[in-house]
This record gives C-alpha cells, structure tokens and sequence, in this order.
C-alpha cells in the first residue's frame, strides 16, 4: 500500500528543472535512502513528498490521515521552550520516564543536555539532536529525515540506524553518509537530471547495480558501434558476407571488480612516504593534555606514549567532546601539553585542516585562490593542474570563475582542502573534512588520497570514509590512553558498550554507606564482590591495560620498521610474523580484561 503518490510532478526553482514528469510512490514499511548531487533536487524531493512544496505540476496525494515527521535542515524550534518542553511536550514524567523507547531516546541523542536549559541557549548542534528526539518520540508512518547523522559522532549513528531499522514507519531519508545509507535502507533512489533511478538494496547495492547499468549500456553502444561500422562497409562494399551474431554475457557483481586493482598501493607509498619524511614524524613521549588547556577541562590524554610513522593513515575516534580535536590541534603545534612533549620530524611539511574555515579573500576568484598556491602538484604518479583538481572536487566549468564571497559553507569547505593539498604537504590533519560533500565528490576525494605519499590522521563521524581512507584506528576512550583497534569501528563500539554496561553495573553495586543496617542478619550474602576483592580486580584490570598499551607501543614500532624495510621482502616477512604474534598476545589479554571486568560486575 502506497502512503504517498506523486504523479508527473515537476517543479523548478528559476530556470532549473529540479524534478521532472515525476512518478513514484513510497510503500509502508519502505525505507528509502535518497542520493545525488549537491544542488541537484534531493531537498526539493522530500519536500514536495512531505507536502512542504507544491510542485509546479503535477499531482501529490497523501493517505487520507497520513502522519508525517520530517526533520529538515532548517530549524524550526521555539527558542522560548524548554528541551523538556520541546520534546515530551505535555507528557507526565511517569508516563515518559516508565516508557524504555522514549528513555532510549533521550539517552543516545540527548543524554548529556540538561531538560530545563532554554533551546536558545543550546548549540547549532544540540539543537538539531534535539529536533531529531523529538521527531524519534512522536509517531508517524512516514519519517522523512534531511541530513540526520549531522552533528552525530560515531556511536550516536549507529544507535540511529539501528533505531530506525527497527521502526515499522516507512522512511526517507537523504544523507551523504555511505555506512548509514546501506545500514537502514532496503531502496535507494538517485535524483539525477530531473529523474529519480530506483536501485533495490542500500549503498552498496547501488553502486553494483550502478555500475552493472553502465556496463550494459557500454556494451549496448559498443554493439551498436559495430553495426554502423558494418553498414558503412557494406555501403563500400556491396552485400555483407554472412556473420554470426555477437554474444554479450551478464556477469555478476564480482566480475565487475575481478581485474580491479586495490585502491592503494600500500607498499609503494609507504616507501615514497619514508624517502619525503625520514623515520621520524610525530613522538609523543609521556604526554599529558586537557582539553581546556593545563589543568583545565576534561582530560584527554595521560601520560601517553606514542608514535605516527611515515605514511601511517589512521582514522582517530571518539565521543565528541572526547578531544580528538584536541589531539590534532597538539599535533599542529596550536596547543601544548600540559606535561611530557612532543618530538616533530625536521621534514614534517604539515597541512591541517580544522572545523573552523580559514578566512579567505571574498573577492577573490575559486581558481585564482588555488593558483596563488600552486599551479601544479603530483599526486602519486600524475601531474595535476589547479583547474583539474577542482573539477575534481565539484567546481566544474564556470564554477572556478565564481568570486569566492558567493560561496556556500561546503563550498569553501572543498576550496580549503584543495589549498591545503596544493601546497604539497607530507603530512594532513583532516578534522571532520566531509562536512557538505556529496557522495561524488567523496567518491573523488577518496580517490585523490588514495594517490596521496604521506602520514595522515583523520577525524571523521562518516564511518564509510573513515574505513575506506584509514588503514587502522586508534581510540579516546576516555582513559587517558590511545588504544589501537584492530577490529576497526566495530570493535570501538564493542568497546563502548562493554564499558557502558560495566559503568552500569558498578553504579547499581550497593555502596558501602546505603548497605544495610550493622544488624542486618550475619548471613547475609553480599550480591557482588567484597571491598578487598574489588580493589584486586581493579588492581588485574590496571595490570592488563599497562599490558595493553606496552603492546600497542611494540606494534607502532614494529609498522615503523616495516615502512623502513620496504623493500626488503624477507625482513617484512619477519616483522609482520611478529606483529601477528602481538595481536594474537592483544586479543588473549583483551579476553582477559573483559572476564575481569564482568567479575567486577557480578
């Protein structure tokens, strides 16, 4: 059954068509991820779905009664309300607090904002997560969401997707986020042209069926080559001689991507990376740093040991407010420790690129901005122009003559980073550099770094482009410590929620003082662990972790070597046995951790 039907719809803003003779529909249960171009109708589509817009021509029709929540990149919260007020509404504290879906809610998306602070005292950011609670806790059969895991760090994404796979609303969702889009959605729609492409499956299946249309159509218009060719002989030279039909045959997605190289040639860069930075880029040698400087704000790290080697891409991940941003700005000598330092390569040529946009001139043209630069750079083995590079990163044609004034938030973001790359760095701090790009862009972006010689560290809440840029990530899990994880984000989570549910055990462990009274009965049996073996626990748990992090020290040391050694392959072969042998020592100590810290618990 159809909620919404949309009948030869068309609609344009100035003399641009953005949505063109229309037709489709969005079933019950649907979930529907929707993706394109910047600038290129998906915002339109969800409003003329919603009701928001009506289009130029033809026909929108709801379900008679059809509930409808829509999150939109615009903010329409009263500034005068409350948070409580704006997302229970008139709803009793019994009623909401009885309720698990509603206390799920609150806690992943607004857990740390407190309920009687006004909306007009909130940030862009709280705001918008505020919004989405609200949306999340009112029922609808159609939720149509704009750009949700904005503002949303890691874990809250995941909580968000697997909320929403959940729900028996249909949902429409527009995002730029990959790892979202093939984990909620079971449809995917690409606005392109006026016309939406319907694809079955998420991202990922998108872009198989994607590529396997194009293979068809190139073999189509090969074929088609072909017998013009045959005619225009057959016109020189008479009737044509008898020929057997040629045969095309559909393969499935793995032929697609059979002869299909990797993205980096991982050796080969590191080995560049090591000839342009030497052995040593960034040591951090006992380090110990607070967010609002020494002594100030949350701590982010104590005294913590740790090394980035040449041509080291690492994804850095965290909660926000964890101080990732931190860590980066103390590696671009911004901020100092409080105490231990730093030690930087001489030939470390550092670009980074932070949350906060450079200051550029307004009146300045794009291209001219790239070219006070550079005018050339290698990437890997190929020259680019300046104007190529842009091309690249979404400024096409007149777009490189646009005065830089003119220009969107994610405009100037794409025109940041392209000046950062121009100047030839060996080694990029990327802070959050996806914010406002779309998916074809990513997709270029991604295939510029892959080309990339260098060492580079990434912040970034798009788990897609944080797996597919990183080769390892490394964790702020709040304990002062960088903690290596092997497993990538799925192990961060892992290890979130274990420390989650062991803050929840140990918080509804009975303290000594609301124990019971000294005559209580003396055969009372305690639920969980004495005080003297509670101190021994904590004591095992703080032995494994300096285990822990002695191994993580080994293991930076040993991807040291091995981007040394190159191209020596059989001392590689020694050293990647020996790092096995330290991820197999991890895990078992890992193991270990946890049983102590569910014994804790107990």
């Amino acid at each position: 059954m159809n909620l919404v039907n949309l009948e030869s719809v068309s609609h344009a803003y100035g003399p641009k068509p953005l949505l063109s003779d229309l037709s489709l529909g969005v079933e019950a249960g649907e979930r529907i991820g929707v993706v394109g171009r910047n600038g290129g109708g998906k915002t339109t589509l969800l409003a003329v779905i919603s009701g928001e817009v009506k289009p130029d021509s033809g026909r929108v029709t709801h379900n008679r009664g059809l509930r409808i929540g829509v999150l939109s990149q615009q903010d329409t919260l009263d500034p005068g309300l409350s948070v409580r007020e704006t997302v229970l509404g008139g709803r009793a504290e019994h009623e909401w607090a009885g309720d698990q879906g509603v206390r799920e809610i609150l806690a992943n998306l607004i857990g740390d904002l407190d309920l009687e602070s006004k909306v007009s005292e909130l940030s862009g950011g709280e705001r918008r997560r505020t919004a989405l609670a609200k949306l999340l806790i009112d029922e609808h059969e159609l939720i149509m969401l704009d750009e949700p895991t904005n503002h949303l760090d890691i874990e809250a994404i995941a909580w968000l997707a697997g909320h929403l796979a959940t729900r028996k609303s249909a949902l429409v969702v527009v995002t730029h986020d990959r790892w979202f889009l093939d984990a909620v959605s079971t449809r995917t729609w690409e606005v392109v042209d006026g016309k939406v492409e319907r694809y079955e499956g998420g991202y990922a299946a998108y872009v198989l069926a994607k590529a396997e249309r194009a293979r068809i159509a190139q073999a189509a218009e090969e074929r088609r080559q072909n017998l013009m060719r045959k005619e225009i002989a057959w016109l020189r030279r008479g009737p044509p001689a008898r020929t057997s039909k040629p045969k095309f045959r559909v393969d499935a997605a793995q032929a697609l991507i059979a002869n299909e190289p990797p993205a980096r040639e991982s050796v080969e860069l590191v080995k560049f990376a090591t000839a342009r930075l030497g052995k040593t880029v960034y040591d951090l040698e006992d380090v110990t740093l607070h967010a609002g400087g020494p002594g100030s704000g949350p701590m982010v790290l104590d005294a913590c040991t740790w090394q980035f080697g040449p041509g080291d891409r690492i994804g850095l991940i965290g909660v926000n407010g964890s101080g990732k941003s931190s860590v980066l700005r103390l590696l671009a000598d911004t901020v100092q420790p409080d105490t231990g330092r730093v030690v930087r390569g001489r030939t470390v040529r550092l670009a980074h690129l932070s949350q906060e946009l450079t200051e550029l001139d307004p009146t300045r043209r794009v291209l001219e901005t790239v070219e006070e630069i550079r005018k050339y750079i290698q990437v890997g083995k190929r020259e680019w122009t300046a104007s190529q590079l842009l091309e690249r990163l979404g400024f096409k044609g007149e777009a490189q003559w646009k005065v830089v004034g003119e220009l969107s938030g994610g405009e100037r973001r794409r025109l940041q980073l392209l000046r950062l790359l121009m100047d030839d760095p060996n080694v990029l701090l990327l802070d959050e550099p996806t914010n406002d790009l779309d998916i074809e862009t990513l997709n270029e972006l991604e295939d510029l770094l892959d080309g990339w010689p260098g060492t580079l560290i990434l912040v970034s809440h798009d788990r897609y482009f944080l797996e597919r840029v990183a080769d390892r990530c490394v964790a702020l899990l709040g304990d002062g410590k960088l903690s290596m994880l092997p497993g990538g984000v799925d192990e961060y989570l892992e290890r979130r929620a274990a420390g989650t549910a062991l803050t929840a055990r140990l918080a509804s462990t009975p303290t000594p003082s609301s124990t019971a009274p000294a005559t209580s009965s003396p055969t009372a049996t305690p639920s969980g662990p004495s005080a003297k073996e509670e101190r021994e626990l904590r004591k095992e748990l703080s032995r494994l972790e300096r285990q822990l992090d002695k191994l993580a020290g080994q293991e930076a040391k040993l991807h040291e070597q091995m981007a040394t050694a190159a191209s020596d392959y059989e001392k590689l072969g020694s050293l990647d046995a020996q790092l096995r042998d330290i991820q197999t020592q991890k895990d078992t100590i890992e193991a270990e951790w946890l049983e102590t810290a569910d014994r804790l618990g107990e």
